[in-house]
């Protein structure tokens, strides 16, 4: 058919949906017509929603506030788009937002304000006990007469014609099952007002609360259940913003102090994290910074940040640490000459000339565990002075350093500072510390109401320092998120060597994984099992906790191949059997970056689309995600490939009897990264674990 017919078939369309809602209107205006006892302004504004209870919302008019004998709620909407707290205004004068304050004719109106936000503070306690995150629940102030479309922190205003298409345009968050539940449940909290005359047989059919089911399947079990379901069946990108309602006091909780959130993985972490900064970007004046050490997961976090709570998205700011550090630097009028090149090629002289030939060599000949060394301990931990060095404890590393051969590692470093500020760079170490100096040195005040700090175990001690130097010990200043058993990086810190006291209900543990089936976790346990370690509280924790399981449906598929030509097309097999729509949700994992390379271009060959982890902003894409196991921390598929993932493992642990050697307790503590890593990786599947290797 011709474009000519296709245009007419969409112009004929669009007429019947014109008429359409035309007759719905006019049904609606009949129906309002009749609650005498209603204002006319609600009049107006409740003909506009009946006409969504005919595309599945369900709408509770002139409701009474719990707690209270007289006070009322003028409506609650429930829909496709969450829950809606209305209160209808017919004034006389237009409503004018300046400053933060609501005025109207010249009167300040900021009582009724912070009344609407009570109510829905109530109807958030509400929909919590259902599993339904605060951050679904909305306030708006609707304006009959007026043409209104403005926002007033978290209350959006909106004026009689424009209330309709903004509902309509929200993001589908609950499905029909859910919409009915949680109206029939919000009846209930919220009951009928006494003495009001709109009656519920004067709503049509649409708008009627429908009858529970006989075998009580929306109880508060049922329910939770029921949206446990609906996450697993969205997209990967959606069920990452799945609050459970376990989860939701952590979220809404007041803490006196900086407090903390750790769990092991799949416990929830990072979703708390992220409905935690949308509840205080909801309650407070100032910006939120949510901050994690990788350079990819920002970006990330954001996309599903501003899914999950539009209306605040742009008062959260999410950074990576060096590169929110080198911002504040630049806003200070420091110079930073931060060149990472230039910076290794310092440390490779310094290597050549003071450290290859020194008794370093003697525990491990390649310099990149000195290099670490230094990173990590001496400048990760702001030691200036080898007095502090000489005594320090070198938290996760396993290797014992006698005196000697700390002054080695003193003379080491000593030599690539040198040469480092001869060539006038700095290193990532050092932008971290110039940012604590110049915090330190602040009097002006933070900008930040609050710091959110993920993946926490990641950051060197400097990092931590820096971050609570923003907010100091203020309550509900600083948490911080995160599992020392998926630290990635060497060394280590303990919470108070940072002066922070995380004390009584300010630490928190996430003990139910969300996320994993048990055949992957046990799979993934099964690699770290005898490796304890130790978290930034203090702790020696061993490495299978006691975690439980809410999601059971799941698979572990081992291919064993004798060459790497046919484990490679296993994989490739594997990728092409993938169901419609099955890409966007899964993800080939590598230890290193030369494996990504070696695979997207294997990948490439046989037309499978990519995206690499680094480009991967959050937003759903029908390509196979392809990046390294760090490159992978903080995210989660439904699907995730590791080829080859024992070649960079040992066939066997090393003896822990007394004849183990200092050089083999420097390999012992690369092999324990590399399973921590290793580990990570596979608890990034929420479905599917496919282990391919290659065994000869």
């Amino acid at each position: 058919m011709g474009a000519g017919g296709s245009a007419s078939r969409r112009a004929q369309e669009a007429r019947r949906q014109e008429r359409l809602l035309r007759e719905q209107w006019q049904a609606a205006r009949r129906q309002a017509r009749q609650w005498e006892a209603a204002s006319e302004g609600e009049r107006l504004v409740a003909a506009q929603l009946l006409v969504l209870t005919e595309r599945g919302w369900r709408l509770l008019v002139d409701r009474r506030w719990p707690g209270t004998r007289t006070a009322n709620v003028d409506m609650l909407l429930v829909g496709p788009g969450g829950v809606f707290v209305l209160d209808v205004k017919n004034w006389r004068s237009a409503p004018e937002v300046s400053g933060g304050r609501l005025h109207a004719g010249g009167e300040p109106r900021d009582e009724h304000a912070a009344k609407l936000l009570a109510v829905t503070k109530a109807a958030e306690g509400a929909v919590a006990s259902l599993g339904l995150s605060p951050v679904a629940v909305q306030p708006l102030m609707v304006f009959a007469g007026r043409r209104v479309d403005a926002t007033l922190g978290r209350i959006r205003l909106l004026g009689e014609h424009e209330v309709g298409p903004a509902l309509l345009s929200e993001r589908c968050r609950l499905r029909r099952e859910s919409v009915r539940a949680i109206a029939d449940h919000l009846e209930r909290v919220f009951p009928d007002y006494e003495g009001s005359a709109v009656g519920q047989a004067s709503l049509p059919p649409t708008a009627l609360p429908q009858q529970p089911e006989a075998d009580g399947l929306f109880d508060l079990n049922g329910l939770r259940e029921a949206v446990l379901e609906e996450a697993l069946q969205a997209p990967i990108e959606q069920w990452m913003t799945f609050l459970h309602p376990d989860q939701v006091a952590l979220v809404r909780r007041n803490w006196s102090g900086p407090a903390r959130i750790s769990g092991p993985a799949g416990t929830g972490k990072t979703v708390v994290g992220l409905h935690r900064a949308a509840h205080l970007a909801r309650r407070t004046s100032g910006r939120i910074l949510y901050v994690t050490f990788a350079n990819n997961l920002p970006r990330v976090q954001s996309t599903f940040f501003r899914t999950m709570s539009p209306a605040v998205a742009d008062r959260v700011d999410f950074r990576s640490l060096h590169s929110w550090a080198q911002e504040f630097l630049q806003q200070r009028g420091v110079q930073v000459r931060l060149h990472g090149e230039k910076a290794e090629t310092a440390f490779s002289l310094a290597w050549k000339h003071v450290g290859r030939d020194s008794r370093l060599a003697e525990i491990d000949p390649a310099s990149r565990y000195w290099r670490e060394e230094i990173d990590h301990v001496i400048k990760g931990r702001g030691l200036t002075d080898f007095e502090a060095y000489a005594t320090v404890p070198r938290r996760r590393r396993r290797t014992i350093l006698r005196q000697p051969h700390r002054q080695a590692v003193w003379a080491l470093y000593e030599a690539y500072e040198s040469l480092r500020v001869e060539r006038g760079v700095h290193d990532f170490n050092d932008v971290l510390s110039l940012a604590l100096a110049e915090a330190t040195r602040c009097t002006d005040g933070s900008r930040y109401a609050a710091v959110i700090v993920d993946e926490v175990q990641d950051l060197t001690l400097v990092g931590v320092r820096l971050l609570h130097a923003l907010v100091g010990d203020a309550p509900n200043g600083l948490l911080l998120v995160g599992d020392g058993q998926q630290s990635v990086y060497p060394g280590g810190f303990r919470l108070s060597d940072a002066g922070i006291d995380i004390r009584g209900d300010r630490g928190q543990v996430l003990r139910t994984n969300y996320r994993n089936s048990k055949q992957i976790l046990d799979a993934a346990l099964a690699v770290v099992a005898d490796d304890a370690f130790d978290d930034i509280d203090g702790l020696r924790t061993p490495g299978i906790r006691d975690v439980d399981l809410t999601y059971h449906d799941g698979q572990v598929v081992r291919v064993a191949k004798p060459t790497v030509t046919e484990h490679d097309q296993a994989l490739l097999d594997a990728l092409r059997a993938l169901p419609d729509g099955a890409r966007a949700d899964a993800a080939v994992l590598c230890p290193s970056t030369r494996a990504v390379g070696h695979y997207q271009r294997l990948l490439a060959r046989a037309e499978i689309p990519v995206c690499p982890l680094e480009h991967y902003d959050g937003h759903p894409v029908d390509a196979v995600k392809l990046g390294t196991y760090l490159r992978a921390k903080g995210l989660e598929f439904k699907r995730v490939y590791l080829p080859q993932h024992d070649a960079a493992l040992p066939n066997g642990s090393p003896s822990a009897d007394a004849g183990v050697t200092e050089a083999t307790e420097s390999a012992r503590e690369r092999e324990e990264l590399l399973r921590s890593q290793l580990f990570v990786a596979m608890t990034r599947a929420r479905d599917v674990l496919w282990l391919g290797s290659t065994a000869p």
